[in-house]
């Protein structure tokens, strides 16, 4: 089942964020290969695409065998133990369209 994986930034999140985002990426990546990875993506802080203004959080939307893993996967991931995020909500998620 597909779940939404939604981080929310600390405050002044970019230099947290630059530091480990290669290890973010490459986690992403991997699930990617996996064909689990249906969408991610950093939610910009203003209407430019580049995070100018920094970020605001993230959404991953990815499939995993349970609730248990996709938390557990996300309780990993770098950014997580980094402290970029503030905090994580995830919920299951219905791919509608297209």
């Amino acid at each position: 089942m597909y779940f939404a994986i939604i981080g929310e930034d600390v405050a002044d999140s970019l230099s947290l964020r630059l530091g480990v985002r290669p290890a973010h990426v490459a986690r992403l990546e991997a699930l990617r290969d996996a064909g689990r990875l249906l969408l991610a993506g950093p939610f910009p802080a203003d209407e430019g695409e580049n995070g100018q203004q920094g970020f605001t959080g993230s959404l991953i939307v990815a499939d995993f065998a349970s609730l248990a893993e996709c938390q557990a996967w996300a309780e990993a991931d770098p950014y997580v133990q980094a402290g970029v995020y503030a905090r994580v909500v995830i919920k299951p998620f219905k791919k509608v369209l297209p």
